[in-house]
C-alpha cells in the first residue's frame, strides 16, 4: 500500500510540474510580439519537423537493410546445401 501511495504522489507531482511548466510557457508566449512569436514558431517547427532528406535517408537505410538480410539468407542457404 505504501508503494502505491509513493508512486501516486510522484506521478501527481510530475503531472503538476509539467502543467506548471506548460502554463509558464504559455504566459511567456503571450508576452511576445508578432515577430517574436513567428520566430519561436519557426524554431519549434524546425525542431519537430522531419525534413524530406531525413525521411529519404531512413527509407533508403531500411531498404538497404532488407537487401542485406536477403543476401545473408541466400548465402546461408547456399552454404547449407554445400
Amino acid at each position: 500500500m505504501l508503494v502505491l501511495i509513493v508512486i501516486f504522489t510522484v506521478t501527481t507531482t510530475t503531472i503538476m510540474a509539467t502543467a506548471t511548466q506548460k502554463l509558464w510557457i504559455l504566459e511567456s508566449l503571450d508576452a511576445l510580439d508578432q515577430s517574436q512569436s513567428e520566430k519561436v514558431l519557426a524554431y519549434i517547427k524546425n525542431l519537430l519537423g522531419t525534413s524530406k532528406d531525413e525521411y529519404q535517408h531512413r527509407r533508403l537505410k531500411r531498404e538497404a537493410m532488407k537487401e542485406i538480410r536477403k543476401a545473408l539468407k541466400t548465402d546461408r542457404s547456399l552454404k547449407l546445401r554445400a
